[in-house]
């Protein structure tokens, strides 16, 4: 059953971190166009710091960083009084009441919060890559339909809004449909970040031995994997149809190539 439910797992960090990566990506590019250089700055020094990281290393770096980060803060504010230092050789200790989560809260508890550290971790990682891909959007929209919204007597947030986030989606969303799909792709780095996900239960039940059980049956790991390969082929093709789709409907009465085409068409 916990196999079963891994799967409800790898989608729901899908169904929250695509939107959550996203408001990252929209974050970050607007950082990127803004006329105040400091947040400027900001904005390209994510897109480019974390995009330059290779995932892998992203993840296994950030995540112990920003757990020992948690637990640094609640072991200053909780515990005053400890004398000896945090940090000894290789080893991080705080006060047991500084525990993120507390060794003596439920499983569940735990479960969650190394969740919701691997939807922040995916969502910084996506985030920075859909910062790129909306920032070159939004610079494709012909600047013709910006300068006609000023001369219609918009300020420059109407003409914001109104005209240049509606618009960029069209070109924003090939590059996201790709962003989709690697991330449907990297859903097994979630056995990195603590999560049991499908690919843990699959190598774990396909075996013959696991830490906890000794299995009647041979090595049946190859018809597990297979199987979570006929699963992400079967999701991928359902996204790219879905991705078809949309992208059809937002090309309707654009000045693009899909634009010309649907025009061609009616």
């Amino acid at each position: 059953m916990l196999f079963y439910q891994s799967f409800l797992t790898v989608l729901l960090l899908l169904a929250i971190t695509a939107p959550v990566s996203l408001a990252f990506g929209f974050g970050g590019a607007v950082a990127s166009r803004s006329h105040f250089p400091p947040l400027a700055w900001f904005g390209k020094l994510y897109t480019s710091i974390v995009r330059g990281v290779p995932d892998i290393v992203f993840f296994l770096f950030f995540v112990i960083a920003l757990d020992q980060g948690i637990e640094l803060l609640r072991h200053h504010t909780l515990c005053p009084d400890w004398t000896e230092p945090v940090r000894q050789g290789n080893d991080f200790l705080v006060c047991p009441e500084a525990k993120a989560p507390l060794s003596t809260a439920p499983q569940w508890i735990h479960e969650v919060y190394n969740f919701s550290l691997a939807v922040f971790t995916f969502a910084i990682v996506f985030g920075a890559f859909a910062a790129n891909v909306i920032y070159g959007a939004m610079n494709a929209v012909p600047k013709a339909q910006l300068e006609t919204a000023h001369a219609y007597g918009m300020n420059n947030r109407q003409t914001f809004w109104r005209i240049l986030v509606p618009q960029m989606w069209v070109y924003a969303l090939p590059g996201l449909g790709n962003l989709w799909m690697i991330l449907i792709k990297a859903t097994p780095l979630l056995f990195l970040l603590g999560v049991r996900d499908i690919v843990y239960w699959a190598r774990e039940l396909g075996g013959v031995k696991s830490q906890v059980y000794d299995y009647p049956h041979g090595d049946w790991r190859l018809y597990y994997f297979l199987f979570l390969l006929v699963f992400y082929l079967a999701f991928t093709r359902v996204s790219e149809i879905v991705l078809e789709r949309m992208t059809r409907k937002l090309s309707h009465g654009q000045a693009t190539a899909g634009g010309e085409a649907l025009r061609r068409e009616a």
